[in-house]
């Protein structure tokens, strides 16, 4: 589908960054937004607006209770406007809340008790965090989990002719050495030496074999990061990289070496795809790369993660198993974002690394190309990503909201007066401040 928007003469590539961007955003903000409305709605705290996107309104439709709900024409977030805001960022209207009576005041925002403040604020964050882990869990309920024994899954078409393994072969043995389940097969192949003969002993449908299998570290495509130099050269998942200008490529390091040699010079990596071979070129980028023992160095890329082509076969998993997952691969991704701001700080990742919109954009038009499920990724991370942005302590976002309501559980006081506006008013210029830092990184980029 993606293909054919792109294919629209002048406008179909801006329309296949564009449209992606757009539903992404819209399906993240839309759930951050309805956690706080239907959380503040069980509070009894009364919605007047709820609006995806900002500026002008496009749509507008006013349901029973009395809601506004719209559409603005920049999508670029969203807000509830609740009874007693002055605008979507719940500062409050003092005047307002002077007029209201005794019974509406009890249904405004500032006006309801502490902890149903805190419980609607924390709920956006809390949805986006749910979200992800509906995502995940939904995908590995669909999809099956890797069985423990080391049982062979389907291999992948670039591979399968040059192997002698198939789908459903039982690894008994490595070179003689007992293999007990599929964890062991994928430590003892990476510890072994390039170049080491390698034979396995496999139960074929009752039957014990000893094959000669070769090609176990040379680099198989994994996954591609969007806008990297090896997806803009058209290399794709499954890819086996054989060859980078003409010399061959036995494993993962002489890949490495090969890449770290040509550092802002054309290479030409050659790949099989299939029964097919081709010549791809493209550029490495020089980018912060994490080390084996944590550290981060600067070194030319490609954009690649690698790994062997075994893959394990597949089981069903139930729900339990899959909502385990789902939380684990959420939280994943906040202790990873957490270690990223950890390294900036510390001076060692640049933060040329941040994206904005524009870089958002341009993975999700690039993600929606490589199929459904990439892009139900995408939205998993985003969501995460967006949840665990608003409980930062920084005024005007949620987390800045919740450390005013823990002053006021402590002093027994709302937090109000020019200190409060003039801390939302650094809040907004941080917030600002950081999109345009990386708004210029994204241009930079381009």
């Amino acid at each position: 589908m993606m293909e054919l928007i792109a294919a629209i003469p002048l406008v179909g590539g801006l329309l296949a960054t564009l449209l992606p961007f757009v539903v992404v955003l819209g399906i993240v903000v839309f759930i951050h937004e309805f956690g706080h409305y239907i959380v503040g709605r069980w509070c009894g705290i009364e919605a007047e607006v709820f609006s995806l996107g900002f500026g002008k309104e496009i749509w507008h439709r006013m349901d029973k209770r009395g809601t506004r709900w719209r559409i603005g024409i920049l999508p670029l977030g969203g807000y509830v406007k609740f009874l007693g805001d002055a605008d979507g960022s719940s500062r409050p209207d003092r005047n307002t809340i002077d007029q209201l009576a005794e019974d509406e005041r009890s249904r405004s925002f500032p006006g309801a008790a502490l902890w149903k403040r805190a419980l609607t604020v924390a709920a956006g964050p809390v949805a986006n965090f749910l979200l992800s882990i509906v995502i995940y869990s939904g995908l590995v309920l669909s999809s099956g989990v890797g069985v423990e024994e080391p049982r062979l899954g389907e291999l992948p078409a670039s591979v399968a002719a040059e192997v002698p393994l198939e789908e459903g072969d039982l690894v008994l043995a490595v070179n003689g050495d007992p293999v007990e389940s599929f964890v062991d097969l994928v430590v003892y192949v990476a510890e072994l030496e390039s170049g080491t003969s390698i034979q396995f002993l496999v139960d074929r449908n009752g039957e014990e074999l000893l094959l000669d299998v070769p090609l176990l570290q040379a680099p198989f495509v994994a996954g591609i990061r969007p806008l990297s130099a090896a997806s803009r050269a058209g290399i794709e998942p499954g890819d086996l990289i054989v060859a980078a200008d003409g010399a061959p490529l036995p494993d993962f390091d002489t890949l490495k070496d090969a890449v770290a040699a040509k550092a802002g010079e054309e290479m030409v990596i050659t790949v099989r795809r299939g029964d097919e071979r081709m010549d791809l070129t493209m550029v490495p980028t020089i980018e912060d790369v994490q080390e084996p023992d944590g550290t981060f160095v600067r070194r030319p890329i490609i954009g690649v993660s690698l790994s062997g082509y075994l893959e394990p076969a597949i089981e069903s998993a139930g729900f339990v198993r899959a909502l385990g997952i789902g939380v684990d691969r959420t939280w994943g991704v906040v202790s990873a974002t957490f270690e990223g701001i950890g390294q900036m700080f510390a001076g060692n990742v640049s933060p040329t690394n941040l994206q904005g919109p524009v870089g958002i954009a341009q993975v999700s038009g690039e993600t929606a190309s490589y199929g459904l499920t990439s892009f139900i990724l995408l939205v998993a991370l985003i969501s995460t990503a967006i949840g665990l942005m608003n409980l930062m302590p920084v005024p005007v976002l949620d987390g800045g909201h919740l450390v005013f309501y823990a002053i006021e559980a402590v002093t027994g006081r709302p937090a109000q007066g020019k200190w409060v506006d003039v801390a939302m008013a650094i809040g907004i210029a941080m917030v600002l401040s950081l999109m345009l830092f990386a708004t210029y990184n994204d241009l930079t980029r381009l």
